[in-house]
């Protein structure tokens, strides 16, 4: 008999058994289950809920059934419907009545809630470990090239020049307001739901905040309704979780660009490639690829989440059954992306020759053109003008701004002077940009100093 079973005078139909189990994935909650059911436990036999004797003998069983779990000496059961129940019938079947009094004072709902939050709350330790990597690596790369000329874009149209370095700490400033998203998802989801009970709280004695201090959270939840009803801290992890996919697809995106022959930008490690199963020729940047498509699917676990509790009334819902699997998804894909992606960008080697030769053409020096007849007084809008008939010119004749003469020059307005040439110059462009968060070496030097600090303060937490 089900342990729900008392008010029942059938057995559930198999196919019905089937569809309402949630063993097949729940199944990886077994050390968050125990966990709580023995700080439950403890509390029970502290308060005098239970006879101190009997919450001794619960806790020594359910360690027993932790360690042959983890020794793959049980086998769970769909009759059993979830976790909860598998280890609860286990723990009666090993130590008899006395394992029936474990669920007193409490419910499934605010078992599965308080076992949810402890999972989520280990593995956001895990995602922001990988960041941290990925973030230490981006800084390598940056700091072996803080003056290593690029062509900047908009619209994917090369702009102004930059380092490859400052291109890569941008990057780094986005995974950094990821760590911060994951750190303050972690505040607010460290409340104990345990003793909220089915969503009424409890009649027994029992101590909430024993069991909030034994799990590690930082206190109970005030309202019993909102403990087992609230999945905020799933979806606020999902969102967390694809706003930095989002960070990894654009640089996944670009990486493929630069990989490109038309690019030739960077070339990634053969360790981090694959080949052509025709074309002998090819190396392609798979990895990235696969960043970049599972990127929607995160997404699509935050959506499924969001859809699934859009209409739900207080309290718990059957259809919460389904807040698990996105997450152990969006979790599973994320910490399969992040190392091998850190790895990918460690290895890979920056064609620093190609990058400037790009950098060469395309007039991203024309907005520093313009600047030097404004600081020899001109009003930007008339320097702004100027440079644009200039551009024209060369677009006409097949030159650059650097291969004009003087005379090409002064014959668009008489401001221009021999010291053109070294306004224009890109090395000029580049260290003249000195403006707080600009891409001058010393600018890039001092972004990465204040990612190391940032990375600093984490390491000891």
């Amino acid at each position: 008999m089900k342990l729900w079973g008392g008010r029942f005078q059938k057995e559930t139909d198999s196919l019905v058994n089937d569809f309402n189990s949630s063993i097949s994935f729940d199944a990886r909650l077994y050390r968050q289950d125990i966990e709580g059911s023995v700080a439950h436990a403890a509390m029970l036999g502290d308060t005098g809920v239970i006879e101190k004797s009997e919450s001794e003998k619960i806790i020594a069983g359910l360690k027993g059934i932790l360690a042959d779990i983890e020794a793959g000496l049980v086998e769970f059961t769909n009759d059993n419907e979830d976790i909860h129940m598998n280890v609860e019938a286990l723990l009666t079947a090993r130590i008899g009545d006395t394992g029936k009094r474990l669920h007193t004072a409490r419910s499934r709902n605010d078992q599965v809630a308080v076992d949810f939050r402890m999972y989520v709350r280990e593995e956001i330790g895990t995602v922001h470990g990988q960041l941290l990597a990925l973030i230490a690596v981006l800084g390598e790369q940056a700091k072996a090239h803080p003056a290593t000329i690029m062509p900047g874009y908009t619209h994917l149209q090369r702009a102004q020049p930059v380092s490859f370095g400052h291109h890569l700490m941008a990057y780094a400033a986005m995974l950094r307001r990821d760590v911060t998203r994951l750190e303050d998802c972690l505040v607010r989801m460290n409340e104990c739901p345990l003793g909220c009970g089915a969503l009424a709280g409890t009649t027994y004695p029992i101590d909430r905040h024993q069991t909030a201090a034994a799990l590690g959270f930082d206190r109970p939840m005030e309202n019993s309704l909102d403990g087992v009803a609230d999945r905020d801290f799933a979806l606020e992890l999902l969102a967390a979780l694809s706003i930095m996919m989002m960070h990894l697809s654009r640089l996944a995106e670009e990486t493929i660009l630069w990989c490109a022959a038309e690019f030739q930008f960077v070339t990634l490690d053969d360790a981090y490639s694959t080949g052509s199963s025709i074309m002998p020729q090819k190396k392609n940047p798979d990895v990235s690829e696969l960043v970049r498509g599972k990127t929607g699917r995160v997404y699509g676990d935050l959506m499924a989440l969001l859809t699934t509790m859009k209409g739900l009334p207080l309290a718990y819902n059957k259809d919460m059954q389904e807040d698990k699997e996105p997450v152990f998804d969006a979790l599973d894909t994320v910490q399969m992306c992040l190392p091998v992606f850190t790895g990918m960008l460690k290895t890979m080697t920056v064609n620093t020759e190609n990058m400037r030769a790009a950098a060469a053409h395309g007039f991203i020096n024309a907005t520093d053109c313009a600047d030097y007849l404004v600081k020899k007084g001109l009003p930007f809008r008339d320097a702004y003008t100027v440079v644009g008939k200039l551009v024209l010119y060369c677009g006409q004749r097949g030159k650059t701004l650097e291969s004009l003469s003087l005379d090409e020059y002064r014959a668009l307005h008489p401001l221009f002077e021999e010291d053109v040439y070294h306004a224009i110059s890109l090395d000029t462009c580049l260290g003249d940009r000195r403006s707080f968060g600009g891409p001058a070496k010393e600018s890039v030097l001092a972004q990465i100093e204040s990612a190391e600090a940032f990375l600093r303060e984490r390491s000891a937490l």
